[in-house]
């Protein structure tokens, strides 16, 4: 029934599919995805994506984004940096701070905060938190 073509040599499970976290569902924590991601239910945490992230628009995230590309149709309360392109599209509600390469933005959504945008915005922003985390650590010695 299944072809053996298909089955993996190595034993190894692939990398790099699409994640999706239903509606309905809520998860208290942060997540890191090497592929895809799309959220429809609600994140109570960070997400760390090495690749597109998609909110869907009952998704609800309450935390920080960090990856390559992302489409918002839902809400996030946090920061979202993302190296390539953002798209706040249709109805979406982002309250926080906007740290991206390219920045799209549909009349209709909602947008509160700052926002810089930029090829290397998103590297020299990571720069800037780790060297004031470094300067707090020596400070508190």
């Amino acid at each position: 029934m299944f072809n053996s073509k298909s089955k993996s040599t190595s034993g190894e499970m692939p990398t790099g599919g699409t994640t999706i976290i239903g509606a309905g569902t809520i998860i208290s924590g942060d997540i890191k995805s090497d592929g895809d991601i799309r959220i429809d239910g609600v994140l109570n945490g960070n997400l760390f994506a090495k690749a597109k992230v998609f909110i869907g628009p009952d998704g609800v995230v309450e935390g920080d984004i960090h990856g390559d590309q992302a489409d918002v149709l839902g809400k996030v309360t946090g920061q979202i940096r993302i190296k390539e392109l953002l798209q706040l599209l249709s109805k979406c509600d982002v309250k926080g701070d906007i740290f991206a390469g390219k920045l799209q933005v549909e009349p209709s959504a909602n947008f509160t905060g700052r926002c810089q945008t930029g090829a290397n915005v998103v590297e020299l922003n990571k720069e800037l938190v780790k060297n004031k985390e470094l300067v707090k650590n020596v400070v508190n010695q």
